[in-house]
């Protein structure tokens, strides 16, 4: 089975096209994502074809779960679809388990995907949705005091067609115990599916700085979805402007959110890494 590796501001990828392929893709994501004994990733990204847009992306993360949407992942899949001319399109609509997304690839001088632009839907507040569980509490839910053993930590929920919980701290997100408390949100009762953690600090209106513990794959050095959330929930406290850069370890995001019903846009860089071949 021939492969690509990819990567979105650090966060990898391994990208296969699997429109012919029939596997059991649970356990080839454990396998190959892992770090010591397989290629090492941060997920796989299938592509599939399509009967309700141009594309299909399914997306496995390192401990075999699916997850519903990932931006830094699409942004490899359009890579890697634009590149291998698996599409001739660099305008394009792709089918996720979140809902269909527009994308639209920026080429370097040599013709390749250097960068895109994705729209990540609209973000999600009802917490039946998130999924939360919080009886007789409505969207949208900011600063919500979630005990832990060690400590109660303020979030706001919101989906980006995956759940996540974002919260903001006065001090530097580099000296925070990702490590300890990623795993505790991740798996707190409260979140029935499993969450997506972000802690951030706001630098100014248009800059934000950012680490993300990721559901099914632990820290990792970007988000796409943890970028559009953070963003959301820093217009929803008035926090940062409409669009803002999201500063992760491993790049820089932007991000555009005018508010209300409307679309969240997602851009960033997208590299390709190496080619290979995995036995199966």
């Amino acid at each position: 089975m021939k492969f690509t590796k990819c990567h979105g501001a650090g966060n990898d990828f391994v990208v296969v096209d699997a429109r012919e392929l029939h596997l059991p893709w649970r356990d080839v994501a454990r396998r190959m994502c892992d770090r010591h004994f397989g290629v090492g990733s941060d997920g796989i990204i299938l592509i599939m074809d399509s009967t309700s847009a141009d594309l299909r992306m399914r997306m496995f993360n390192p401990d075999g779960s699916e997850a519903e949407a990932c931006g830094n992942g699409l942004r490899c899949f359009v890579k890697y679809a634009v590149d291998h001319m698996v599409t001739d399109k660099v305008a394009f609509t792709v089918e996720t388990l979140g809902g269909v997304r527009n994308v639209t690839a920026f080429l370097d001088d040599a013709g390749r995907v250097a960068e895109a632009e994705l729209s990540m839907g609209a973000p999600i507040f009802e917490p039946a949705r998130i999924p939360a569980d919080l009886a007789d509490t409505n969207g949208p839910i900011a600063a919500y005091p979630v005990d832990t053993a060690e400590r109660t930590i303020p979030v706001t929920m919101v989906s980006m067609g995956n759940p996540h919980a974002v919260t903001f701290l006065d001090s530097d997100v580099a000296d925070y115990p990702l490590h300890t408390v990623g795993p505790t949100m991740e798996h707190h009762p409260v979140f029935p599916s499993r969450v997506n953690f972000e802690i951030a600090h706001v630098d100014g209106r248009q800059d934000i700085t950012a680490r993300v513990w990721e559901r099914g794959a632990g820290e990792t050095l970007a988000c796409g979805s943890g970028a559009c959330a953070i963003a959301v929930a820093a217009r929803l406290a008035d926090l940062c402007d409409e669009t803002v850069r999201i500063h992760l370890p491993g790049g820089v995001l932007t991000i555009t959110w005018p508010g209300a019903d409307f679309e969240v846009l997602l851009r960033g860089p997208v590299e390709q890494v190496f080619t290979g071949d995995w036995p199966y």
